[in-house]
This record gives C-alpha cells, sequence and structure tokens, in this order.
C-alpha cells in the first residue's frame, strides 16, 4: 500500500487523547475519515416504531445508557485524480447546546487539510449535522472560488418547502433544520451542481441518490482497484444492523428508508464491500454480515 499523502510536511497538529482521523486506501483513491464530534440524543428517536422493552434490551446488550447517548459525526475527504472531495460537513459551531460537535474545521487543520484544496463538496442530505460547517467562517471563508457542490436535485428541491408530518424529531429540530438548510441553499446557490440519480464526482467516487431518510439523500460509492467502500450517510444506523426495520426519527420516509437500509445491507452483505456511516462509531469502517432477517456489524481491521 502506497503512502497517504494529505498531510502537508509542515502541518502544525496537536494530540488529542481519543483518534479523530483515519486515514485509508481504496486501490488509487485516498480516504480520510474525520470526526465532528458527537451529538447527545435520545435513545427512542432512534426507534420509533420500537416496543419500549425491546429497544431496552438491545440498549442493554450495546452497553448504552437509557436516557441518553452519543451519537457521532463522521465526515470523509477523498482524494482521487486531480480531485479532493469532502463527504458532508457536520454540524459546524453555531449550535450552542452541542459544544462536542463541530470539530470539523480544526481536524482538517490538525490533518493537514487546506480547506482550499477541496475541489468539491458531496452532500448526503440537508440536514444542519451534514451541513453546519459549511456555514461557519473557519472553514467557509478558506474554500475556493471555484467550489463545485453536489446533491441530489430532489433533495434541493425538498427543502424548499419541506414537509416533516413523518418525522419523529424533538420539538425545536425543525424549525432549525428548515432555517439551517435555507441559509445553506441562499449561501451557496451559484455553486450548487444537481444530480437526478446518479453522479460520477471524481474518478471512482460516484454518488447516487437513495430517497427515505430525506427525499434525495444519497450515498457515496468508492471504487478503485478492485476495492470499493460505500459512505451510507443515514441510510444505517448503529441499530439498523439487528433491527433494520425500525424508524429514525429524523427519517421523512420511514418505510422506505428502511426498505433503502436493506437493500443496501443485503448488497454490501454479499459482496463484502467496506461500509461508512455518518453515526457509526467512529472511524466506523466495517464489513456488512447476514444474520437470518437481520445483519451483523463487524468492525474492520485497522490498517497501521
Amino acid at each position: 500500500m502506497s503512502r497517504i499523502t494529505f498531510a502537508r510536511p509542515d502541518a502544525q497538529g496537536y494530540d488529542e487523547l481519543v483518534p479523530s482521523r483515519y486515514a485509508l486506501k481504496v486501490g488509487a483513491i485516498d480516504v480520510m475519515l474525520i470526526s465532528d464530534g458527537v451529538l447527545p440524543i435520545a435513545p427512542a428517536t432512534l426507534a420509533t416504531n420500537a416496543a419500549t422493552a425491546e429497544l431496552s434490551a438491545w440498549l442493554k446488550d450495546m452497553f448504552l445508557p437509557p436516557e441518553v447517548i452519543d451519537w457521532p459525526l463522521n465526515v470523509a475527504v477523498v482524494r482521487s485524480g486531480e480531485r479532493t472531495v469532502l463527504v458532508d460537513s457536520g454540524l459546524g459551531t453555531e449550535f450552542p447546546d452541542f459544544p462536542r460537535a463541530g470539530q470539523l474545521a480544526l481536524r482538517l487543520d490538525a490533518a493537514g487539510i487546506d480547506p482550499s484544496s477541496v475541489t468539491d463538496v458531496v452532500l448526503t442530505h440537508l440536514h444542519m449535522d451534514h451541513i453546519g460547517g459549511l456555514l461557519v467562517e473557519g472553514l467557509r471563508g478558506r474554500l475556493r472560488a471555484d467550489l463545485r457542490v453536489h446533491l441530489a436535485s430532489a433533495e434541493a428541491e425538498f427543502w424548499a418547502a419541506p414537509d416533516f408530518s413523518r418525522t419523529a424529531m424533538p420539538g425545536p429540530v425543525p424549525d432549525v433544520l428548515r432555517t439551517t438548510a435555507a441559509r445553506f441553499l441562499d449561501v451557496y446557490r451559484d455553486r450548487l451542481r444537481p444530480f437526478e440519480k446518479e453522479y460520477e464526482v471524481a474518478p471512482g467516487v460516484i454518488i447516487r441518490r437513495t430517497g427515505g431518510h430525506t427525499p434525495g439523500h444519497s450515498v457515496v460509492r468508492l471504487e478503485s482497484g478492485g476495492e470499493a467502500l460505500t459512505f451510507a450517510g443515514d441510510a444505517v444506523f448503529q441499530c439498523g444492523f439487528d433491527f433494520p426495520q425500525w424508524h429514525n426519527g429524523f427519517d421523512h420516509d420511514p418505510e422506505e428508508s428502511a426498505r433503502v437500509r436493506v437493500r443496501l445491507l443485503t448488497d454490501l452483505a454479499a459482496s463484502g464491500e467496506r461500509l461508512v456511516a455518518t453515526h457509526l462509531p467512529f472511524p466506523s469502517v466495517c464489513h456488512v454480515a447476514s444474520a437470518g432477517n437481520s445483519f451483523r456489524f463487524v468492525p474492520a481491521v485497522w490498517d497501521y
């Protein structure tokens, strides 16, 4: 395996007790997974259609607390050919109730990644924990003028007049999602490059609309040299392996979201390809195994 070449030789990093970045290769494609931090979330939001006893048993089996759990936020930087692609951007720093999230700008610097080197941004969807980082000056003011921002046309259209009637989010969240998405679309409208179903952003870097979680929710698949990895965004959550039919409170179409999740996990179990996702434990690199009517999360061995 050749050396990962993200970091500048003069990069001034800093030590953290908990790892926040992880580099790997997918054939000739360089990938850096970066933790944007964690969000506190009520477990019931992860399984709105689950029986209370069933959810409690799962939390206990996973050694997770019953009241509030930490929800990871993972971002990816992908280098393929002459393109450097940022996949999602985390929460940003404009939400003081979430002080342990919004770390992307700081951690890009620690990794030696200059935001001005990013040629493209791919957005899995427009929830605030995926776009907020692009709205703070720590990152926004350092991006190049010709940056291209890729998202599904259906996603941009949805947020012009979003419908939250089938979600089950905590009370203040829908309004914050609405205003954050509206601001993002206003700020970045001239840089948007909408696609309909599928688009190749860089060699071997393909974004594909799945729908479900939001109407334009998308996943990103990397393929090079006979290797592949899928960044699944919010198509898969930690409980989704054991209980793929559980609905997440942020799902705009819960039934379709479950169908998307089952199809994706079934395909990955059959192919053996690697998976990462926004809200799986960092760095989230795993394989998927079938287990009857459910699946198993199989952590990939770290490549040292």
